[in-house]
């Protein structure tokens, strides 16, 4: 799979301006990553639009899902 560079790059520059715009979602990933990660753990996730209507789904972790979220954190490392 080819990336195009300067996609990465927008991609780099809207992370940042994301990561300050939101400055808790980060840890909390990072805390995730590092005491929930384990197959059978649940992730909630619950939308609500500006008008209230609520979305919400979940899924339980898979061994799958663990290397999933592996690769892409050493993606991130690179």
């Amino acid at each position: 799979m080819n990336m195009n560079p300067m996609l990465l790059m927008q991609l780099q520059q809207r992370f940042g301006l994301f990561s300050q715009e939101h400055p808790k979602v980060l840890p909390f990933f990072r805390a995730i990553g590092d005491n929930a990660m384990q197959e059978g753990t649940i992730i909630d996730i619950r939308v609500t639009t500006p008008d209230g209507k609520a979305l919400e789904s979940n899924i339980k972790l898979t061994a799958n899902d663990i290397e999933t979220a592996k690769m892409m954190k050493n993606m991130g490392n690179q």
